[in-house]
């Protein structure tokens, strides 16, 4: 038996809740900082948005965490955003769809909440500011609307601020700083009617490229999607008589001009950046010890872990493109908590270290860009992996889920919700 530690835990979306009741469940004391006054993180909807666009990212604006749009259904079956003994295929909140709406799942997430008594550890409406490694432990400061600012020191910090906030945009397409006309980032796109009779340029190839030039389309003029990927075929798309897809932007202009690559321009009246998301960790002093390049966080051993400081600093939920990704942020969460109950004993800091080296000279090799190391490509070693070192096993019903919605993406991207069964 140990001795109990004080542990933080930032944000309470998917990975903070996953964090503290795994914790909890070890009998650590568990304190969540959530800067809103509900859980969800990343589901909870706000029709506000930030007013500049999301393009001139001051460091001190007034920040909109949501970035869902209202129609935003999920892009995974319930299947696959379940827990291993909480599942969400079994359940429904008022939309039983297989592909339900961010409200469905935001319910979920309460009730996950509510079940497991993780609101008792959270403390709402406030922001951490500030977090520094001292002597063995952590000072965090947090930052609250009544009472201001405060710190407490702990022994482990656990941090689960996601990454749908911060927005990554086309800022190397030649001429877009100079643009004069509109546009903004998906983080501030909500409806279609501001739309209305224009003509659009949507910057991106993901999901949320897709679905939002969808539904942009049923109000605007025209919708010109504009992909940098070398295998897209550049024309009208089928069932959509005013969408039109690119090759990357060329240039564009003051006059609204946009050149593509292969030679077409079209005069639009506002871009959209469906371009992601870049991780962001501004309360976080660990004396320069974890950095963000390109939007690798490192060095990270297993993407969860900085060697320096294991296992009293960890990283929940950076991992995506894994069609499983509920559950395998679970077992992030229940690797941390064995690891600081030390039921787990970790590898040394050099041969964590070590590892990730490795991991990035394997990327470098195969010509990956650092801005995908935490992407997992749709495999499921990675996840396999984390199962085992916490002694159990991924079900393979629901790798055959996500091996078969990954084929529907491919071959029926406008449609894939409605086509697919189980």
């Amino acid at each position: 038996m140990t001795d109990s530690l004080h542990v933080a835990v930032i944000g309470a979306g998917i990975s903070g809740l996953l964090t503290a009741r795994e914790l909890v469940r070890e009998n650590q004391r568990v304190t969540v900082f959530e800067k809103s006054d509900q859980i969800g993180g990343t589901w909870v909807y706000n029709h506000r948005v930030e007013v500049d666009g999301c393009l001139q990212l001051v460091p001190n604006r007034s920040v909109v965490h949501s970035s869902l749009y209202s129609s935003l259904r999920t892009n995974l079956p319930r299947p696959l955003m379940g827990f291993s003994d909480f599942s969400f295929e079994d359940k429904s909140y008022g939309d039983p769809r297989m592909f339900p709406g961010h409200e469905e799942v935001l319910k979920f997430l309460q009730d996950f909440a509510n079940e497991f008594g993780v609101s008792e550890v959270i403390r709402f409406n406030s922001e951490v500011v500030r977090v520094d490694s001292r002597d063995g432990g952590f000072v965090v400061e947090w930052r609250t609307m009544e009472v201001g600012s405060a710190e407490e020191v702990f022994d482990a910090v656990v941090v689960c601020n996601g990454h749908h906030t911060e927005p990554r945009v086309a800022n190397d397409v030649p001429g877009i700083e100079e643009w004069s006309r509109k546009q903004l980032h998906s983080h501030n796109y909500r409806i279609p009617e501001p739309y209305q009779d224009q003509v659009v340029v949507v910057i991106g190839s993901g999901p949320s490229a897709n679905d939002i030039s969808r539904e942009i389309a049923t109000t605007a003029k025209e919708v010109h999607l504009s992909s940098r990927s070398s295998n897209i075929k550049v024309s009208k798309l089928d069932g959509h008589g005013n969408i039109w897809q690119h090759t990357k932007i060329k240039r564009v202009f003051n006059d609204g001009t946009v050149v593509f690559h292969n030679g077409d321009s079209i005069v639009a009246d506002n871009i959209l950046h469906c371009t992601g998301y870049k991780f962001h960790f501004p309360f976080l002093g660990t004396n320069n010890m974890v950095h963000v390049d390109d939007n690798r966080v490192g060095p990270l051993y297993k993407h969860v872990f900085l060697p320096q400081l294991a296992p009293r600093l960890a990283f929940i939920g950076l991992t995506y493109n894994q069609g499983v990704h509920f559950q395998m942020f679970e077992l992030q969460a229940k690797w941390v908590a064995l690891a600081l109950s030390r039921k787990i004993l970790l590898p040394s800091r050099k041969e964590m270290l070590a590892d990730v080296y490795k991991h990035y000279q394997e990327m470098d090799e195969n010509g990956i860009p650092k801005r995908y190391t935490h992407s997992l490509s749709f495999q499921f070693e990675y996840v396999d992996w984390l199962a085992a070192q916490v002694g159990l096993r991924v079900d393979d019903r629901l790798k055959k889920i996500a091996k078969c919605l990954f084929e529907h993406w491919m071959s029926r991207p406008n449609d894939y919700r409605d086509v697919f069964v189980l």
